[in-house]
């Protein structure tokens, strides 16, 4: 089962990663101001955030149907942004493809937390996550090797299309759901420790901002300072973003797998405390260098990257079994947030003040690895 969900995000997440090198081409196009082009990009996370507890709600209860609905609706929304309308037909395809997303992604994270409660969770969470940045790496990959005469609504489409292998495999991962569902019915999971979950409860609220500022500030970098600033201050081309967006994320998937073992071995909470600090200086260096800086950067942000999955790690130790599912679906809602706020944001200020966002942003982030360093420590005396 986590095979086949590993294949139905690899494939799902070509559309998000195929999105960012045309985002200057659409702006041109259509002539959006950068206004515009910052909602557009943030309306893909804003359709997140709103979805991610309705979606939970009935994740809970119809976990298959959410399976089957979500690449329907992911679907739905690519052709109807790629016909290339009016502004607000744009805004609707990208919505429907933040619901499609949620969808899949919490349907895909419920049923690894019912079959994988025990010690393998965070190998398995890892596997979601390796899958999804070979998509996001597969839609750069494509739309920057496509030739410039290919339209930017045909170039997303094409670089959309393996979104057909979710509905391809979809039987199978139905089948495979349903039978992880009976043996862990028959065996029973492993619960969290109440005990240790209550004692460390402090660190929900700190986990809750971490994953809100680390998503802010990788969609601000990814969708809207790369390919603006990789387009207006270097004169790249979609090929020339798509390799800046190309070094972050071959980063992110060499570190990922190492990163996790070490979290592992050195705790989550304590790796994080690193991530948040790394991704302060490369949103530092992407924002305000030059191009062999902003390169610098999308090495340190891909590298920040790898521990994506590590909050949810971190909340997973600190909850009760019993909290697990409200709590997860909170998180997300800050994640998608985060997601929707970045890119918006910088459209709304990026005119008069360009380096706001990105110093806030860096600010918050070095604030808040700080905090999960001394909160790490804390964990550590209270347990000893």
């Amino acid at each position: 089962m986590i095979v086949l969900l590993c294949v139905n995000v690899f494939a799902g997440t070509f559309s998000i990663g195929g999105f960012a090198p045309l985002l200057p081409e659409i702006g041109r196009t259509l002539r959006l101001s950068d206004f515009e082009l910052g909602v557009l990009a943030g309306t893909f996370g804003f359709a997140r955030m709103v979805a991610d507890l309705p979606v939970g709600l009935f994740v809970r209860r119809h976990l298959r149907p959410a399976l089957i609905i979500g690449p329907v609706i992911l679907i739905a929304g690519i052709l109807c942004l790629t016909t290339g309308g009016s502004f607000g037909v744009l805004m609707l395809g990208r919505a429907l493809m933040g619901l499609g997303h949620s969808l899949g992604m919490v349907a895909g994270l419920t049923a690894v937390l019912h079959v994988h409660a025990g010690g393998r969770l965070g190998a398995a969470l890892n596997a979601i996550e390796f899958s999804g940045m070979l998509g996001l790496l597969g839609g750069v990959t494509v739309v920057g090797w496509l030739p410039r005469a290919v339209a930017w609504n045909g170039a997303f489409l094409v670089a959309c299309s393996p979104v057909l292998l979710v509905l391809a495999t979809l039987p199978q991962l139905l089948a495979a759901l349903r039978e992880m569902h009976t043996v862990s019915a028959l065996k029973g999971v492993v619960a969290t420790s109440t005990s240790t979950a209550s004692n460390r409860s402090w660190l929900v609220p700190l986990v809750f901002v971490t994953g809100a500022a680390v998503s802010c500030a990788y969609s601000t970098v990814e969708q809207f300072l790369i390919p603006l600033r990789g387009s207006r201050h270097f004169g790249l081309d979609r090929g020339g973003i798509a390799h800046l967006l190309q070094i972050g994320q071959i980063c992110d998937i060499v570190a990922l797998l190492p990163v996790g073992v070490l979290a592992d071995r050195r705790g989550a909470s304590r790796v994080l405390a690193a991530v948040t600090v790394t991704m302060a200086a490369g949103i530092v260096l992407i924002a305000f260098g030059s191009l062999t800086l902003v390169a610098g950067g999308c090495v340190l942000v891909g590298l920040a990257m790898a521990g994506w999955m590590l909050p949810l790690s971190v909340l997973r130790t600190v909850t009760a079994p019993e909290h697990v599912a409200v709590r997860t679906a909170l998180y997300r809602v800050g994640v998608d947030g985060g997601l929707f706020l970045g890119p918006s944001l910088s459209g709304l200020v990026g005119a008069w003040s360009p380096g706001l966002i990105p110093g806030l942003l860096a600010g918050v982030l070095l604030a808040v690895g700080l905090m999960m360093a001394a909160a790490s420590a804390r964990s550590r005396n209270v347990l000893g």
